[in-house]
């Protein structure tokens, strides 16, 4: 079960990148697709969330898909809802707006740091003084939330009023009637109204001020008592009343201040706010503040996105498929009306192999199918026209690794069994890119272990995207009838960016060494001079 952002917070001050991919076959994508697919990036254009609740939802959206279509159909039809009634939506952003203003408060109570009664804050998690201040700040968000939503209309939407339910939901939790009041502090620990009914044990009620009417008024007894065993004028309002009553008042107060503000820190507020920070129930009711949010935040990335974006069709298969029209990277092409959109079809074909010269555009070509299953997966607008697609099961993407001393493998080694993990966690409904395969080892036997591995993912069913120099492999398959051979056109001997059809033949190799300063020529100028 997916742990609410509060649990993975794990009772640290809140980190919103602080959720990540499972293990390799135990999610749709792990921490190496994680990794390739650039998903920190995409989170920062994406991420237009103004809660830290909000931020922590989306980034754990990203590093947990779904994979299931009826799920990320239903969190579109709330986007819908939201972007299409302007009531709805304006409801929505006041609600996180003033989220977003108070927010903070609540986590220096849950998190923060009590400084004692001497110490200074210097910093915005460190507590001075008591305590009072922060936890009436503190208990202030949850309380906001609960109103703002009872004076909610009642969405239409089932993934919508799912998010106000489970907002209205804290309402009837005990952490809800602790923050309400009154809290009693008995021979049991913090107990709320309800718990405490029927109990007849002597308790203390909690009020977050140092001002407590009855012990005040309990001292002034004694005292009044005192002074009519030992007569004095310590009530006549008198100069030497007056004397007598701040000998008597002051050395009381001084005592009375540390006593009473240190019960209250050490018995109530630290105990209550550990009680908080374990809640289940406010812990669900931040994830459903994350999601109100996380959803404006899909809304707004395609306001600012700059061109077309669009709500994908999705849907469940046996295998997998897309068809895009226009698809645009959603990192490189974000505010980048010049960025160069490209058709691409992957349906009949299980396999389709991309080749052309080095920055032709390849690899940002792959990061964007991959981008754009992603945030489909999300329930989050993608860069094209048009966009449809199956759910994937799992999105994996190989790139070329460096070997490490204590690999033990070598490069080839490394590479192999990453596509061996890719490859046994894979299905017809996964979604692979390979992006180079087999270094390391001699032309030949990169040929054959190469036609071996794509011979077994093309068996396995999956959609599987190949980005590689080496078109004699792709000669083998294409002679075969199963690849769908793409290259990325040149013009000029300058990328266009386009994805056309045909196998590339050349890597434009000089061209790249001329262009960083390390051509035949180069070496030879730098040789003379030296």
């Amino acid at each position: 079960m997916q742990a609410n952002i509060l649990e993975s917070w794990n009772d640290q001050w809140p980190t919103v990148r602080s959720s990540t991919p499972p293990p390799t076959g135990a999610g749709v994508i792990d921490q190496g697709a994680f990794n390739t697919i650039e998903v920190d990036e995409l989170f920062d254009h994406v991420n237009y969330a103004a809660t830290t609740a909000g931020q922590s939802v989306l980034y754990r959206s990203l590093t947990q898909p779904l994979a299931d279509a009826d799920a990320i159909a239903a969190k579109q039809a709330a986007v819908r809802e939201i972007q299409d009634n302007p009531a709805v939506r304006d409801n929505i952003e006041t609600i996180v707006a003033r989220a977003a203003e108070t927010e903070k408060r609540l986590y220096v109570l849950l998190f923060g740091e009590f400084l004692g009664s001497f110490g200074t804050a210097r910093q915005d998690h460190q507590i001075e003084g008591y305590g009072y201040k922060p936890y009436s700040r503190g208990i202030r968000l949850p309380l906001e939330l609960v109103g703002a939503i009872h004076n909610s209309g009642k969405p239409k939407t089932p993934y919508l009023q799912a998010i106000f339910d489970k907002i209205a939901a804290f309402a009837d939790s005990n952490e809800y009637s602790l923050m309400v009041g009154p809290v009693y502090n008995s021979e049991k620990g913090i107990q709320s109204k309800e718990e405490r009914k029927h109990s007849f044990a002597p308790s203390t009620i909690f009020r977050p001020t140092l001002f407590k009417p009855l012990l005040i008024a309990m001292i002034v007894a004694v005292i009044w008592g005192i002074t009519k065993v030992f007569p004095s004028n310590i009530f006549e309002v008198t100069r030497d009343g007056l004397s007598i009553a701040s000998v008597f008042f002051l050395p009381l107060a001084l005592v009375y201040i540390p006593v009473v503000g240190g019960y209250d820190r050490d018995n109530c507020i630290i105990p209550l706010r550990n009680i908080f920070r374990q809640s289940k129930a406010l812990g669900d009711l931040l994830d459903a503040l994350g999601q109100l949010d996380e959803l404006l935040a899909f809304i707004k990335y395609a306001e600012h996105y700059g061109s077309d974006m669009v709500l994908p069709e999705l849907h469940g298969g046996e295998r997998h498929d897309m068809v895009l029209t226009d698809a645009k990277n959603p990192v490189l092409g974000n505010k980048n009306p010049d960025y160069v959109g490209n058709d691409f079809t992957m349906d009949q074909a299980r396999l389709v192999c991309v080749t052309g010269p080095n920055s032709g555009g390849k690899t940002a070509f792959c990061k964007t199918v991959t981008q754009i299953q992603l945030l489909a997966q999300v329930g989050c607008f993608v860069p094209a026209k048009s966009a449809k697609l199956s759910v994937a099961d799992r999105i994996f993407y190989q790139a070329p690794e460096i070997s490490h001393l204590d690999d033990g493998e070598g490069r080839f080694g490394t590479e192999l069994k990453r596509t061996r993990d890719i490859f046994l966690a894979s299905s017809a409904k996964s979604l692979v890119v390979l992006d180079e395969m087999a270094e390391g080892t001699t032309f030949e036997e990169k040929m054959q272990s190469s036609i071996d591995v794509l011979d077994g993912f093309y068996r396995k069913g999956n959609s599987t995207i190949l980005i590689t120099h080496n078109h004699q492999l792709v000669d083998e398959f294409v002679k075969r009838k199963i690849a769908d051979p793409k290259q990325v056109e040149f013009a000029d001997d300058l990328p266009t960016f386009k994805l056309v059809a045909g196998i590339s033949r050349i890597s434009h190799a000089d061209r790249v060494a001329k262009k960083i300063g390390f051509s035949k020529q180069d070496i030879d100028h730098y040789l003379a001079q030296s």
